[in-house]
């Protein structure tokens, strides 16, 4: 048989319509008190679902899904590659800090980006700029990677650095910005007290205002960013310390993922680090999603998002590659995960249509990460990709998102009797649960809950299968808690804190097969839980096929 055989099931042909798999990202398994939307939420479905279909709790965070330890939280873009490749690969953060830890981005065979970036900037006598996300939330970024960059820049004799912040408060505590900006100010300081060292912050803004765009949802972001980062143009103080308690109080209240953007001048008000012809910058964000506009910003010839006026000649590198396909950005300082042999590409090599619906926030999950980060179809003769355009409002205006017009379109297609595999996420528990508005968190699961029950009549109707699971937690803890009472932190008003960020919780199965006696099992043969890797095997059981050589175990027990 091919390497791309599909292995027929001895025991059970498959139900005989589609396999649908609905992710309902960031909807997790929490404490069940009042800081878990999920279960305040009003979900008849996802409670019959409980009672009444085959359920079990995955693991969705840590080691399960490549992070470097189980302290680690989960998130939509590991989710979806461990839920696709039905295996587990190392991410985008342990491989950052292997090659940190042994010196492999630095010198050697695979260093050359690095050291043509340093000759660069020596030979030119120019500025090396970094460009990221400011925390250790170790989704994007982490702050300690830039700390090591930044410490070999001086090792390096590299004289002038600027760093333009991105600030979080989405995957950290939501107010916890100037925690991140005084380490690094720090360390700035100490570099910059040696001879010949001049290393400062030049701009930033909040992530959810500048620069992070992704999937084409919202471009004035991007440009709003090079504006800031490129031309040092806008608001201009005298720090970024100072730019931050300015915003705050103007607007009581505000989290820092939204803080607006800014640039740090001199005395004479000109700005600190705009970029400049000859000047080297990397962006030092290892995730790909929210990396690829602004990296086409600096690298495309043609930009028709908007209008960046006099493009400065710059030596731009990426972290990592953030889209293989695109082969963007062409010069990387750590190579990314080689995720092959995806659920996608067999079923698509076997000539089965599948189906990969979602809106804009999501849908490069569903069609990107989940086929191994790998832009495009594997056969558009035989795949169906959707896309539902995302409001630009905020989501906790409208924790309902796209979730009714997603559905009314896959049930058109699943309705044509035409796919043997779909998948669909649902975005709201997880872009609403970043709001830090309980109250929003709660009718976003409500809305997913009415999104399931439109859902079962026709799977039954087709004889299908439904499974519903999540990529991560996020709406299950919507305060922070106390890790040394176990109670919701508050703050000097007596207040409770809102959480914006993803959770270490696991994650619902449940699998809604009528007329098919299917129960699960561990998944494992030893101690270890099952994760999101053991859902590839899983759907090909339903599909009626043996798993491929290497994927985790099926957690279909009996057919």
């Amino acid at each position: 048989m091919g390497e791309w055989t599909l292995q027929k099931n001895a025991r059970f042909p498959g139900v005989k319509g589609p396999v649908v798999v609905c992710v309902m990202d960031g909807v997790g398994v929490g404490r069940r008190d009042e800081s878990d939307a999920v279960w305040l939420a009003r979900t008849p479905t996802l409670d019959w679902l409980a009672e009444s279909t085959p359920t079990a709790e995955l693991v969705a965070h840590g080691k399960a899904v490549g992070m470097p330890s189980d302290e680690d939280m989960g998130n939509s873009e590991v989710g979806h590659n461990a839920l696709g490749a039905g295996r587990v690969f190392d991410q985008g953060s342990k491989l950052v800090s292997r090659a940190i830890a042994d010196g492999t981005l630095f010198e050697g065979e695979q260093a050359s980006v690095w050291q043509e970036i340093v000759e660069r900037v020596h030979r030119r006598s120019s500025t090396l700029h970094f460009l990221g996300l400011l925390s250790d939330g170790n989704v994007h970024s982490h702050i300690d990677h830039l700390f090591s960059l930044l410490r070999r820049c001086d090792r390096d004799q590299i004289e002038r650095v600027r760093i333009h912040v991105l600030l979080d408060g989405r995957d950290v505590s939501r107010t916890s910005a100037l925690d991140y900006v005084d380490a690094l100010e720090e360390l700035l300081e100490t570099i910059s007290e040696k001879s010949r060292r001049d290393y400062r912050i030049a701009s930033g803004g909040g992530r959810m205002t500048t620069t992070m765009d992704r999937y084409g949802a919202d471009w004035a972001m991007v440009e709003r960013g090079w504006k800031t980062h490129v031309r040092g143009e806008g608001r201009g103080f005298e720090s970024c310390r100072c730019a931050i308690e300015t915003f705050r109080g103007e607007s009581a209240g505000i989290g820092d993922q939204t803080l607006p953007q800014f640039v740090v001048v001199e005395r004479d008000g000109k700005p600190l680090g705009p970029v400049l012809d000859g000047d080297a910058l990397v962006l030092f964000n290892f995730r790909g999603d929210r990396a690829i506009e602004i990296s086409q910003a600096f690298l495309s010839a043609e930009l028709p998002h908007f209008d960046r006026g006099p493009r400065p000649e710059v030596l731009y590198a990426g972290m990592m590659e953030y889209d293989g396909d695109l082969r963007l950005p062409a010069r990387f300082l750590v190579a990314p995960p080689v995720i092959d042999r995806t659920l996608g590409e067999f079923l698509a090599r076997a000539g089965l249509p599948q189906l990969a619906i979602s809106e804009t926030q999501k849908f490069g999950h569903v069609t990107y990460f989940w086929n191994g980060n790998r832009s495009g179809a594997f056969d558009e003769d035989v795949e169906t990709y959707v896309e539902i355009p995302s409001d630009v409002r905020p989501f906790e205006e409208r924790p309902w998102m796209k979730s009714a017009e997603i559905t009314d379109r896959l049930i058109e297609e699943l309705q044509t009797g035409r796919y043997r595999q779909a998948r669909v996420n649902y975005a709201n528990g997880d872009m609403v649960g970043h709001t830090g508005h309980h109250g929003a968190a709660i009718q976003a699961v409500e809305a997913v809950d009415l999104q399931l029950a439109r859902l079962l009549p026709v799977i039954d109707a087709l004889g299908g299968a439904l499974v519903v699971t999540a990529d991560h937690g996020n709406a299950d803890c919507m305060f922070e808690i106390d890790k040394r009472t176990g109670e919701p932190a508050v703050n000097s008003a007596g207040q409770v804190k809102p959480k914006t960020s993803h959770t270490l919780n696991p994650v619902p199965l449940h699998v809604f097969a009528p007329g098919v006696p299917v129960s699960l099992n561990g998944g494992t043969n030893d101690s270890k839980k099952p994760g999101l890797a053991n859902l590839a095997s899983t759907i090909l059981s339903l599909m009626g096929y043996d798993a491929p050589e290497g994927y985790d175990k099926t957690l279909v027990d009996s057919l």
